[in-house]
């Protein structure tokens, strides 16, 4: 059986069949992301500072960052202009509201955007990823006096194929 990064108790293993260390560090760094859930790299340094051992560099937070992502463990996102956002990869099962008025940040399930997923599919034959997909837009709050929905890009049907290099 594949150890499985949703399963805590699995992640030593993960580690291992990678030919890693399970270090003090990585173990503090892992534990303050489950007790903070979303983070940056710098609030993830003052929880790292502030579980009793000794404070980490934040050098050492990327570091860990980086591995943690690259096994699966945990991923990223961008929520704001700012550093990305990092959980847990078994909580990625929502998207992000993010409010450009008073930039309140809020979730919602992911079953919200499964029509999106299937229209992209159906359209392109590309296959989504959209958890913890942040969405911008106006809270609840923010919303009143808006009348209008902005111009989501209408029905235009050319062709949006952009050249990436590696």
């Amino acid at each position: 059986m594949t150890p499985s990064p949703h399963d805590p108790a699995d992640v030593d293993a993960i580690f291992r069949n990678h030919g890693l260390r399970v270090t003090s560090q990585r173990r503090r760094v892992l534990a303050a992301i489950g007790r903070l859930q979303h983070t940056t790299p710098d609030q993830l340094s003052r929880e790292v500072d502030g579980d009793g051992g000794d404070a980490l560099p934040l050098s050492t937070i990327y570091r860990n960052l980086d591995t943690l992502t690259e096994l699966g463990v945990v991923a990223a996102t961008r929520l704001t202009e700012g550093a990305p956002t990092y959980h847990l990869d078994q909580h990625a099962t929502h998207l992000h509201l993010v409010c450009n008025g008073c930039g309140a940040i809020t979730e919602a399930p992911l079953a919200v955007a499964d029509e999106l997923a299937e229209a992209v599919y159906d359209r392109d034959g590309f296959v989504a990823d959209l958890r913890h997909l942040p969405v911008h837009g106006w809270c609840a709050r923010c919303a009143p006096g808006r009348t209008e929905i902005p111009d989501q890009g209408g029905t235009d049907q050319h062709d949006h194929t952009h050249q990436h290099r590696a």
